[in-house]
């Protein structure tokens, strides 16, 4: 185990549930991207504000505006985890897709990963 998986869970033999490697780092990255800045009392700037933007319309612009935002909160929070490699973002009606790409800076692995959220 390298990690606490998300949501945190305590198993049938009371231990705490836990999520191999490419896990933790996926349930980190959602956890960052889909947190919204003052959700969290004792750290309010953390998050992207990437779902705030969900109900902005559907436009290039706030493609690039959640592009940016995103990218800048995964440098910022997991940085010293990750590095983004590339990055899209599909705004359509009341769904939010985010593609990722990133290496993984312990191992110099390459993953990537589709989050989607909807209103």
């Amino acid at each position: 185990m390298s990690g606490f998986a998300f949501p945190y869970a305590v198993g049938g033999d009371g231990r705490t549930v836990g999520a191999d490697p490419d896990a933790h780092v996926r349930q980190m990255v959602e956890l960052v991207l889909f947190t919204s800045p003052g959700e969290r009392v004792n750290r309010p700037d953390f998050g992207s504000g990437a779902r705030q933007l969900l109900f902005a319309g559907s436009s290039p612009e706030i493609a690039t505006a959640v592009e940016f935002l995103v990218k800048g909160a995964l440098q910022r929070w997991l940085g010293d985890v990750l590095q983004v490699e590339s990055l899209g973002v599909t705004a359509d009606d009341s769904t939010l897709r985010i593609d990722i790409a990133y290496r993984l800076l312990a191992t110099d692995e390459r993953r990537a990963t589709t989050l989607v959220r909807e209103a």
